[in-house]
């Protein structure tokens, strides 16, 4: 299985290219030394991980359902455009991660990961096995995607991020002239630009696979059917790598399952999570 990655040059995955750059969030960001995030409620930890081109309001219901249901959540910006260049890379955003960790004072806690966040929770694991009580992916980068496009556009065709924005959801609705507006300028932003190449070489780099079999503790995958970046096989591969996963489908579901239908994400991570990790007791 191979990694194709297009964008203007051909190591830019459009895999992200759905995720919200706006701050209309319903938590406050909380602004604390070089760390930037959300956090709200009490119990056992989940930290939230979000994707490449990714925001903190895409997992606003997630927030909001598992901190009112009785488990503490947080949700870190990931500094992929503030690191030096040569720092941006999966493993030093992994190590951000065990940092801000450690800076809340966290020993042990889930991860969930949606896209380039997933791929960061797994080489997180891989770093700091005893610190991850558990997992959750939805369509995981790691193994590999599909590259959304046989060409190379110029980055400031705006056609061609509309139609790959829309293509990645299930319903091309969801991908709403603001959200590729945001996209397009970020895109458009030389130094993010370059930023962005780091990561997709660094993720090409890192491959998960071998890893996996090693990360015993329990693994939970929500997938949507109809993903055509991290397709179905992918969550298959995961499923059978992973000792201790288990799989959930949600059908009419792209790439962003907790946007496109994020009830029934909560629902089925609520299955999961309260059998592992007992929520804490009102």
């Amino acid at each position: 299985m191979t990694e194709n990655y297009y964008f203007d040059i051909k190591y830019i995955s459009l895999h992200d290219i759905f995720k919200l750059n706006h701050r209309l969030m319903k938590n406050d960001l909380r602004k604390e030394g070089k760390y930037s995030y959300l956090e709200s409620g009490e119990g056992v930890p989940i930290i939230i991980l979000h994707g490449l081109l990714g925001d903190l309001s895409n997992f606003d219901s997630t927030i909001d359902y598992f901190s009112e249901l009785g488990y503490q959540v947080l949700m870190p910006e990931l500094p992929i455009y503030t690191l030096p260049l040569l720092k941006t890379n999966v493993k030093n955003l992994s190590t951000f991660v065990r940092k801000f960790a450690l800076y809340k004072g966290l020993e042990k806690y889930i991860l969930l990961g949606n896209s380039l966040g997933g791929h960061v929770a797994l080489y997180h694991t891989k770093l700091y096995p005893d610190n991850v009580a558990g997992l959750v992916l939805t369509g995981s980068s790691g193994l590999y995607e599909n590259s959304m496009g046989e060409s190379y556009p110029k980055r400031g065709d705006f056609e061609y991020i509309k139609k790959k924005a829309q293509e990645v959801f299930y319903d091309p609705d969801i991908a709403t002239p603001e959200i590729i507006a945001d996209v397009y300028e970020t895109l458009n932003n030389r130094i993010k630009l370059i930023k962005t190449i780091a990561i997709a070489k660094s993720a090409i780099r890192h491959n998960m696979a071998p890893d996996l079999p090693n990360m015993t503790m329990p693994a939970c995958l929500i997938w949507g059917k109809n993903d055509i970046v991290t397709p179905p096989l992918v969550a298959e591969e995961f499923h059978s790598l992973l000792p201790n996963s288990e799989l959930y489908w949600i059908d009419k579901c792209g790439h962003a399952a907790m946007m496109e239908h994020p009830a029934e994400f909560n629902k089925l991570l609520e299955g999961w999570i309260t059998k592992y990790f007992p929520k804490k007791q009102k």
